[in-house]
């Protein structure tokens, strides 16, 4: 699949749902897949943002991964954004914790820094990283 993005970042969180919401209606992320367990709990959901994607599930599934991440801290995540003032007013409005609001960077790109519900920050520019050979 030539448009799949080489990496994905997989997150856990306590409420993935919650997540799931923040993600999308805070930040902007389309939700491709989401399946839940019995109970209702995230058992794995991809959820993706221009040609990047991000991966994520509930803590205490039981599986390999959950337990080799079970005393893991929160994660960073970097997006690139178009409009960094109008994405970080969404978030705002949503009511996400804004840690640093729209800076312009000395290496010419534009942030700004969120944590979600658990702890993960997600910071949000305009710096496009160059694709080797592209």
């Amino acid at each position: 699949m030539a448009d799949a993005p080489s990496i994905c970042p997989a997150l856990v969180y306590e409420d993935a749902g919650a997540a799931i919401r923040m993600l999308t209606d805070a930040f902007g992320f389309t939700r491709n897949a989401v399946y839940e367990g019995e109970q209702g709990q995230v058992v794995h959901a991809e959820l993706s943002y221009g040609n990047g994607m991000v991966m994520l599930g509930s803590k205490g599934m039981g599986g390999e991964y959950d337990k080799l991440m079970a005393g893991a801290g929160p994660s960073g995540v970097f997006v690139h954004v178009d409009d960094v003032d109008a994405h970080h007013r969404r978030a705002a409005e949503y009511g996400v914790e804004i840690v640093m609001p729209p800076t312009d960077q000395d290496y010419g790109s534009r942030d700004y820094m969120a944590r979600d519900h658990e702890g993960n920050i997600w910071s949000f520019g305009t710096y496009a990283p160059p694709v080797p050979g592209g």
